[in-house]
């Protein structure tokens, strides 16, 4: 923002049940507090069947200096929070998200996030890139970024995909990453590995998966192989929060792109990994830049 010290700049996000006045005094609290609204988007969830009734609210401003801190613009908010029965929360657009990114064989998804990242147009910092595979150490090391193999023994008697000790242990070790290295959003770039319930518990609201969008119709192995079969005449891709629900998370994200007869299903695997690109990096940028606002099992997508 031109003329705005970033050290000045911070964002509000707020949750609660719509009320008469919540605009006003939020914009006339930051107003007698000094500070400038840049930017403000509000919405109200009150028509159709499962309307929750819900109030949310984004506001990008300038602080003065003496209020240029997350705590002591908390504590100015705090009577208002009361008086509306708001979850609020202030972001200082200085600190930099710490995302870790997660993959296994299909690097499409990480590549573009890094160059993204590399190129400035995500600002965020990438302390670590995990995988169940060695495939994309090389990648990680052209970008300078710390690689952590975790693997997941295979259970060979037991007929499971994974052991679920194994499982656990592999876990456990992501846990401790994810603590020491302060890491605000876990983002499945391709990570094929399903997660434990107590691990999305644990990340809930801060870790985003991407896949096609064929879901439930064409499962498991090879799903544009199966929707090129049944002559499929649109791909998509749809990023979503993490959920002990399998694919079932809140979506934030979703895109699409018309396909025909003339692809073969080489075309259509192609096709669907440059959606999943675009569709997982949009969803990425909008969390970081606290544009995305949990509703129940659905999301609020300030853009």
């Amino acid at each position: 923002m031109p003329n705005v010290p970033i050290e000045q700049q911070f964002v509000l996000t707020l949750a609660c049940r719509d009320a008469k006045g919540i605009v006003h005094a939020v914009a006339g609290l930051l107003y007698q507090a000094g500070c400038n609204i840049i930017d403000s988007q509000q919405f109200g969830d009150l028509e159709g069947d499962d309307a929750t009734g819900l109030f949310f609210m984004r506001v990008h401003f300038q602080a003065p200096p003496q209020l240029a801190d997350t705590g002591t613009l908390g504590t100015l908010f705090e009577h208002t929070r009361q008086q509306f029965g708001m979850q609020v929360r202030f972001h200082a657009l200085a600190r930099r998200p710490r995302l870790l990114l997660m993959v296994s064989q299909h690097g499409h998804c990480l590549n573009d996030l890094l160059f993204r990242w590399k190129s400035g147009t995500l600002a965020v910092d990438v302390p670590a890139i995990v995988s169940n595979h060695r495939a994309f150490e090389p990648l990680a090391a052209s970008y300078g970024i710390p690689f952590h193999h975790l693997p997941i023994a295979r259970d060979t008697q037991g007929g499971k995909a994974a052991d679920e000790g194994a499982k656990r242990a592999q876990e456990q070790q992501l846990e401790a990453l994810i603590e020491r290295e302060r890491v605000d959003l876990v983002v499945l770039a391709r990570y094929m590995q399903i997660l434990s319930p107590a691990l999305c518990e644990r990340l809930a609201g801060r870790a985003i998966n991407i896949h096609h969008s064929f879901l439930p119709s064409f499962k498991g192995a090879r799903p544009y192989f199966q929707a090129h079969a049944r002559g499929v005449k649109l791909i998509g891709a749809t990023a979503h929060y993490v959920t002990a629900d399998l694919d079932e998370g809140p979506i934030i994200e979703q895109d699409v792109e018309r396909v025909d007869h003339t692809l073969s299903a080489e075309d259509f695997t192609a096709v669907g990994r440059d959606i999943e690109c675009v569709v997982l990096a949009r969803a990425v940028r909008w969390h970081v830049e606290h544009r995305v606002l949990l509703n129940g099992h659905k999301c609020v997508v300030f853009r």
